[in-house]
């Protein structure tokens, strides 16, 4: 077995708790610094997961508000095999005089 054959097997980690503000930042650094290192772990008392972050990756972001409920999700992917890499032009922003 190679030495990223553990981090490349098929896993999936969710969580979901209620933070404070403070707490979801402090989360939210850990996982850029984590990108930026090129090893996401996550884990807690149910689950664990370690992801290896590198070369292009698509990142998504919405927000919504509706009826007094707010919303912003964050998605960071990329894939681990290099056949299925695509590299996808910027996209054009023109902006008003």
């Amino acid at each position: 077995m190679a030495k990223d054959d553990k981090t490349r097997e098929d896993a999936r980690f969710r969580h979901d708790s209620l933070q404070d503000r403070k707490t979801i930042k402090a989360l939210i650094d850990a996982i850029g610094k984590g990108l930026a290192k090129g090893e996401l772990s996550l884990s807690d008392d149910d689950n664990d997961i370690v992801l290896t972050p590198d070369g292009l990756m698509t990142l998504r972001i919405r927000a919504e508000r509706n009826d007094g409920q707010c919303k912003v999700d964050f998605r960071v992917s990329w894939t681990e095999r290099d056949d299925d890499l695509r590299e996808k032009p910027a996209p054009k922003v023109k902006s008003r005089n």
